[in-house]
């Protein structure tokens, strides 16, 4: 592997360290998702939702507190400070949840145009190196061997560490657009259980729904 590795040329240097910090962004996602799949309440969400119907806001609030799931922390925060505006807590709490949900997508993204790139430049340098040798009279085999090598070698490492990459991503992706879809729902029935609870008090204002979440790209 050593070997291979030292006859890509310089161009493998760049791709190692493509190679690390999409493997690292990797793993990092991987976690964060196994966490946040183990941290999912439903029933703590359920409760919340129930309370506000009945316009128990205090208790509602006071149910949400220290939950690690995400909806029942954007319901804690839109209720600690519903008396002032309930849709830009919710707003700046969901925006919080998606950003760290989109965290480390971006480096992905990044290393799946790189990686390919570097890979194609190793390609040409490996080439010319070929096409330097065989310029002289009588051409060097070693030395167009090691080119020919080099642009193989530089082709085929950029394309491992793209492939998975993309997969990771669309992966990733795709759990954060299923994410967002349960929190979009899930606030906009808050909001709508919040008017009856408002009622139920006496109050009934009317509430804006909360502004659709913005893809991975976003």
């Amino acid at each position: 592997m050593v070997q291979w590795f030292l006859r890509g040329g310089p161009v493998m240097w760049p791709l190692l360290i493509c190679s690390i910090v999409a493997v690292a962004a990797l793993l990092e996602r991987a976690w964060f998702w196994l966490k946040e799949r183990r941290s999912r309440d439903d029933q703590a969400v359920h409760r919340i939702l129930h309370l506000t119907e009945r316009g128990l806001f205090d208790e509602a609030g006071a149910s949400a507190q220290g939950s690690d799931d995400a909806i029942a922390r954007i319901l804690h925060n839109g209720l600690s400070h519903h008396h002032f505006s309930l849709e830009g807590a919710l707003e700046v709490a969901a925006n919080g949840e998606f950003k760290r949900m989109k965290r480390s997508l971006s480096t992905l993204d990044t290393i799946i145009t790189v990686a390919p790139l570097l890979g194609i430049f190793g390609t040409v340098t490996g080439i010319l190196t070929a096409f330097s040798a065989l310029e002289g009279r009588i051409p060097d085999p070693r030395t167009v061997s090691a080119g020919i090598a080099e642009a193989v070698i530089t082709t085929v490492a950029g394309l491992a560490i793209a492939i998975p990459a993309v997969i990771a991503y669309n992966y990733f992706c795709a759990q954060v657009e299923e994410a967002s879809s349960r929190i979009a729902a899930q606030v906009t029935n808050f909001q709508i259980l919040y008017q009856k609870g408002r009622q139920r008090t006496g109050e009934s204002p009317v509430l804006q729904p909360l502004a659709s979440p913005e893809g991975p790209h976003g």
